[in-house]
């Protein structure tokens, strides 16, 4: 008797956190124009059951060499009006949710599917940094995020 085993492999990817205080339409084009990417806004933003904050996706499927990357908003800003205790401010106020709350400083980030190698991440990394706009991008370990499951998608 002959027994077949499966082991499912998380999806793996590579994550990058981007600085930057450009909207996410500007920050896409940016980078487009700097990497030659072609970054797309997706139909669809992100969302989660029990939240009316929405993070939009931009998304750039690299036909080439089988590699997918999304740019993701970090956060989400909804304003609120209240009209019921108007106060000395108007009563009105912003709330600001995250995608991963644990990351609250990242703006966005650049999640990258597919055959990677840690060259490309580092090249990748290397041009993002020369984008003058951008203050700062890192690499980030995927497994140390807590939230890691807003990413799955």
């Amino acid at each position: 008797m002959h027994t077949l085993s499966i082991e499912l492999e998380e999806d793996e990817y590579s994550l990058i956190g981007i600085y930057s205080t450009e909207e996410d339409y500007r920050l896409a084009y940016l980078i487009n124009k700097h990497l030659n990417t072609k970054f797309t806004r997706y139909k669809l933003a992100l969302d989660f059951e029990n939240s009316t904050a929405e993070f939009p996706l931009f998304e750039y499927k690299d036909e080439n060499s089988f590699i997918n990357y999304y740019l993701i908003n970090n956060k989400h800003k909804s304003f609120v009006k209240n009209q019921q205790n108007a106060g000395l401010f108007g009563g009105n106020y912003s709330t600001i949710s995250y995608l991963i709350p644990e990351q609250k400083k990242i703006d966005f980030f650049l999640k990258i599917e597919g055959d990677l190698d840690s060259e490309l991440t580092l090249k990748l990394l290397e041009e993002l940094n020369k984008i003058t706009q951008i203050i700062t991008a890192y690499s980030i370990e995927p497994t140390t995020i807590k939230s890691k499951n807003h990413l799955i998608f």
